[in-house]
């Protein structure tokens, strides 16, 4: 399989979801590993299980430190680990917004109930009492606002007749520790997956200005005033890349990419005769803006000139 995601994990206390998430990780096809198991709290019990499984662990108490200062350090050991996503599990404290948005996309967070209902705290208690017929918990993105970012998933959990909050939390968690695994390994995957790319590469594609989408010789491609100045390439001809096909001015420019960026670009078979370029998808942390970019570029290259013309880059 490609190359496991590196991936952090927060924690304040016993940290059973981290451990979820890191025996899950022990399985041949889990597209994720753990590298760093980080506190906020030197007696958090976590911590002693993440050393004993020989993951790396790092602690910085708080007190007495601002709160962007703080998620400044902790940040700096994650990014020392080579993690590349962090996972929330349990950790007590509310981030700064600047650090939330260095990581947006990047980080996720579960939350013991079916968002939106019952943000914060007591979740279980609130869930009885509203008379609801399920608890449960979600996985969302972390945003600056609390418990408040893009669903990817979540579990209900039936309440039964007589539950307290603590009866119903110790079901939840059991349905948490599923629910967190399958979903991070689900989101990290995507980097790799064709579906998922090609409709980020769809969606740039289409927002340019007389586009058509039309398959060539099985690919996905687009053209605008009848010429082609993308194409979708799943690993075509034994290639092991990803890519989206864009055109250069020749084979000076597409020598002098592969040249600067051998893991960004490629010179596609066939297609490469003619100074088309292979901008790599399938690796990490793609640039979509600078995908962006030579898709308004390759467009510009074949757009009949009244059309370029009204269009600003």
């Amino acid at each position: 399989m490609a190359d496991r995601v590196p991936v952090a994990v927060f924690i304040s206390g016993s940290g059973t979801n981290m451990a979820a998430l890191l025996y899950a990780s022990r399985a041949a096809d889990c597209p994720y590993e753990i590298v760093l198991v980080l506190s906020n709290n030197p007696d958090a019990s976590g911590l002693k299980l993440a050393e004993a499984e020989g993951v790396a662990t790092f602690c910085l108490p708080h007190k007495g430190i601002p709160r962007p200062e703080h998620d400044a350090m902790m940040e700096a050991e994650v990014v020392r680990a080579g993690a590349r996503y962090i996972a929330l599990a349990g950790y007590m404290r509310i981030l700064s917004p600047e650090f939330v948005g260095r990581w947006e996309g990047r980080m996720l967070n579960i939350h013991p109930s079916l968002l939106p209902k019952y943000k914060g705290l007591h979740t279980h208690d609130r869930a009885i009492e509203a008379g609801d017929s399920h608890g449960g918990c979600t996985v969302h993105l972390v945003t600056a606002e609390l418990d408040d970012g893009p669903i990817l998933g979540q579990t209900p959990v039936a309440i039964i007749p007589g539950d307290t909050g603590d009866s119903l939390a110790a079901r939840v968690l059991f349905a948490e520790h599923q629910l967190y695994s399958r979903t991070l390994a689900s989101y990290v995957a995507r980097e790799n997956s064709a579906g998922w790319l090609l409709e980020k590469v769809r969606g740039l594609a289409a927002a340019l200005p007389d586009v058509e989408e039309r398959e060539s010789h099985g690919a996905p491609g687009w053209r605008v005033g009848g010429k082609y100045f993308a194409y979708f390439n799943d690993q075509h001809h034994g290639a092991p890349h990803i890519a989206l096909l864009v055109k250069t001015s020749g084979q000076d420019e597409l020598a002098a990419l592969i040249e600067q960026d051998e893991d960004t670009w490629f010179r596609p078979a066939y297609y490469g005769a003619s100074g088309w370029a292979g901008l790599i998808l399938n690796r990490p942390d793609v640039d979509w803006e600078h995908a962006a970019d030579w898709l308004r570029r390759s467009w510009a290259a074949v757009a009949p000139k009244r059309l370029a013309a009204m269009v600003e880059f």
